[in-house]
């Protein structure tokens, strides 16, 4: 019987059915088939505007195939830590990773506070080490990473001896974080002094043997820290660039060398004490390609290699707090179980915000697609790399293939040229790297990140991988500015599998787009990075055909890039019901056929309610989802295919461009009068979204006036007449929009380039409709 506990894996991964669903999604899929058969069939209505309703229920279709495929599979995975700990002596070594690229757009102390939660994680101190890559190049970034150390001296000591769930100061103190310690009598004493918990006991932390007099809280530490993070940030505060901070004082944002800061060192090599923690600000010249994210990892991985050299690497965006301290443990049951997780090359935790406005207004915070299609995705292959809360094997980042753990590396007899070839010129790297791939781990004594700091600069220069294999087929893929797919489809092209990580409570929340302006720019930009991804090398037909990404998993990679050629077929559908009405012409069935489409349209909503209500979502916010849905496809992802269009083809490059974040602490509503309300600019977007929304009032009032041509046999009718009303009920904020004021107004620009679109469709109509 004892042996029997040490034979129980790590994890278990179980499988359910959802026959309900599968019934109604069979359903909408036979309703599908049935429209498309009824376009072929009735060739005595056959016109041009009907083939391109043909073409585009065809893809749709398609689409919801693969959606099916997705969805057909849900896995949930059920990990056990105390096992883990039971059967593990020691634990493995895991290097952290934090992106940032802009202090403005992504301030100072919200990096501070990822930092802050990552350093207090519950697991041995000395076996974490936080890199933090400031693409920016930004002393306020330095600044805020080393006034936050100092304050982790007091932090971690007290989050780990009262068991504090959420870990960020900024959502600890904002009376919104919960702890697991609220029955405790002396928390409750402590927690009614205005939250001074445990200071008395940290002074030791600091070298003090008592508590000096007119102490702050620590709840006061951090509005100090907080304070003059922002005042610095905003120049309130000058920063004087001298001392540590000398070396920014003759640096630019696109031109500065490499710069690599050992802030925090665990020089005792102390489990109970404090994590490395180490700032990167990778060489960038002008006129020199730095690939956007992707450069960042592959650099942070480099350094992290020469340093720590942890088998195991986690990566979150600057806004992802913890929000489980115990999650590495949960992710390491994955990782080192003995049966199955020599095949998991990546762990993935769902992405989850704080800070959501209610009903998502949005339709930015994801519930549904992860509950239904990304936990679909978790019972194939494994679901897609997220670009953030995922672990990684750092041997596969590496080009590992599954097979070479057991059976060791193809390329092991070739020796240390062939790995220079591949990782750069650095020795130390190189040595490195092939203990990594090895599978075997630095000894103690050879860790000190201190003395990597020139062969760490030397890898983090903008020249290191010219020649090699970086961002071709080891590290971060190159190529797209959504980097994480790529990277995630080469990992499962290889063989890999993957898998999710949901405990209770999640493991990390962080800040969703707070505008519909923010919300645009994220939508636009993963859709023109997915579908270079889809239209490239590494796209999902490539690892299928010539790699061993499984049929199903493949397909289901083709609901996430094919978000941005969804939008032509979107815009192209939106655009017939106006047409049909202004040229009194038809795309709908007539008749007892009417009740295809209306039949599709009205099971296909109620069914996707029901989705959103079964896991405790509102009516508002599944009607907020779907009209979003709609919104995000036929402006977003449609001007994002067009800018893939345009690299594809050479004409230019695509932009980057950062998503605003921003530090709410007041709640899921924000307790914002503007939360919510939807406000617009002149980007491209919001051209397509007007000139859309004018070109169904337009033809709504012609259709009313009487203005329709009666020359037309088959006339415009019900069918056109709903999808027209309800293209207008979704684009309801762009209406109210065209008589807002301010940020909340469509700028007088756009309107004036979408009145001249739409009219120049009114008159394309109107042409066809006299002479047809």
């Amino acid at each position: 019987m004892a042996n029997q506990g040490f034979d129980l894996p790590f994890y278990e991964k179980i499988w359910f059915k959802r026959t309900f669903q599968r019934v109604m999604d069979t359903f909408i899929l036979v309703l599908l088939l049935l429209l498309l058969s009824y376009r072929i069939f009735s060739s005595n209505n056959f016109t041009f505007p009907w083939f391109l309703a043909f073409l585009c229920e065809s893809w749709f279709t398609f689409t919801w195939i693969v959606i099916l495929n997705a969805k057909w599979s849900p896995a949930v995975t059920i990990t056990h830590p105390d096992r883990l700990l039971q059967r593990v002596p020691e634990l493995p070594r895991v290097d952290l990773f934090v992106t940032t690229a802009d202090p403005v757009l992504e301030p100072p102390i919200i990096t501070a506070n990822t930092v802050l939660s990552l350093l207090a994680l519950d697991y041995p101190a000395n076996k974490l080490a936080c890199y933090v890559s400031d693409d920016g190049c930004s002393p306020f970034t330095f600044y805020a990473l080393v006034e936050a150390s100092k304050f982790a001296k007091l932090w971690i000591p007290f989050c780990k001896k009262y068991n504090v769930q959420v870990r960020a100061p900024f959502r600890y103190f904002s009376n919104v974080a919960t702890t697991k310690s609220d029955d405790s009598p002396d928390f409750k004493q402590e927690w009614s002094q205005m939250k001074v918990i445990g200071i008395c006991s940290t002074f030791q932390v600091i070298g003090l043997d008592h508590e000096p007099q007119n102490v702050l809280s620590l709840q006061d530490m951090y509005d100090n820290l907080r304070q003059n993070i922002e005042d610095v940030t905003r120049k309130q505060i000058p920063l004087e660039l001298d001392g540590e901070f000398a070396v920014f004082s003759n640096t630019e944002q696109i031109n500065h060398p490499s710069i690599i800061k050992v802030i925090l060192e665990n020089k005792d090599v102390l489990s109970d004490g404090l994590p490395y923690l180490i700032y990167i600000s990778r060489e960038k010249k002008p006129n020199h390609s730095h690939n956007y994210k992707a450069g960042a990892m592959n650099v942070l991985t480099r350094v992290s290699g020469l340093m720590t050299n942890a088998p195991f690497m986690l990566n979150v965006d600057c806004d992802m707090v913890v929000n489980n301290p115990k999650f590495v443990l949960h992710a390491m049951c994955i990782l080192m179980d003995s049966k199955s997780g020599k095949e998991v090359a990546f762990v993935q935790c769902f992405q989850q915000f704080y800070d959501g406005i209610k009903d998502d207004p949005f339709g930015n915070q994801w519930v549904a697609a992860y509950e239904y299609i990304i936990r679909g995705m978790a019972g194939l292959q494994g679901p897609y790399y997220g670009g953030t809360n995922t672990f990684h094997r750092r041997n596969a980042i590496y080009g590992l293939y599954p097979h070479e753990m057991e059976n060791g590396r193809e390329d092991e007899k070739l020796g240390e040229k062939i790995l220079i070839q591949q990782f750069g010129r650095s020795k130390e790297f190189v040595k490195s790297a092939a203990v990594a791939l090895d599978g075997k781990a630095y000894l103690p004594k050879d860790i000190s990140p201190s003395n990597f700091i020139e062969a760490a600069i030397q890898v983090a220069r903008c020249g290191y991988e010219c020649g090699t294999f970086w961002g071709k087929k080891i590290g971060w893929l190159y190529g797209s500015i959504s980097e994480d797919v790529p990277t995630g489809l080469n990992i499962h092209r290889r063989g890999w599998r993957s898998e999710c990580c949901t405990p209770d409570p999640i493991p990390f929340t962080g800040c969703a787009p707070r505008g519909f302006i923010s919300t645009m720019v994220q939508q636009k930009r993963w859709a023109s990075g997915l579908t270079v991804v889809f239209f490239g090398k590494h796209s999902p037909v490539m690892g299928m055909l010539f790699g061993k990404i499984q049929f199903r998993a493949g397909l289901s990679y083709f609901w996430l890039t094919n978000w941005g050629s969804r939008g032509p077929f979107q815009v192209c559908y939106a655009a017939l019901p106006a047409y049909c009405i202004i040229t009194n012409t038809n795309i709908f069935p007539k008749g007892p056929g009417l009740w295809i489409p209306i039949a599709l349209l009205v099971i296909y909503n109620l069914h996707t309610l029901l989705e959103y209500l079964r896991i405790g979502l509102s009516i508002r916010y599944w009607w907020n989802n779907q009209r979003m849905s709609l919104v995000t496809t036929t402006t977003a992802w449609f001007i994002g295919f067009l800018s893939a269009m345009l690299k594809l083809s050479g004409i230019s490059d695509t932009v980057f461009e950062i998503t605003e974040k921003e530090q709410s602490t007041s709640g899921s509503d924000g307790n914002n009068a503007d939360a919510g309300r939807f406000t617009f600019d002149d980007s491209p977007v919001f051209v397509v979204g007007t000139t859309i929304l004018l070109v169904h009032l337009t033809a709504m009032l012609i259709k009313f006036w009487g203005l329709q041509p009666t020359h037309s046999e088959n006339g415009s009718g019900l069918g056109e007449f709903i999808c027209s009303t309800y293209l207008v009920m979704c684009y309801w904020p762009y209406f109210k929009g065209l008589f807002g004021r301010g940020k909340y107004g469509i700028p007088f620009s756009t309107m004036c380039k979408s009145v001249v679109f739409a009219l120049v469709f009114v008159h394309f109509c109107r042409s066809n409709a006299i002479s047809g």
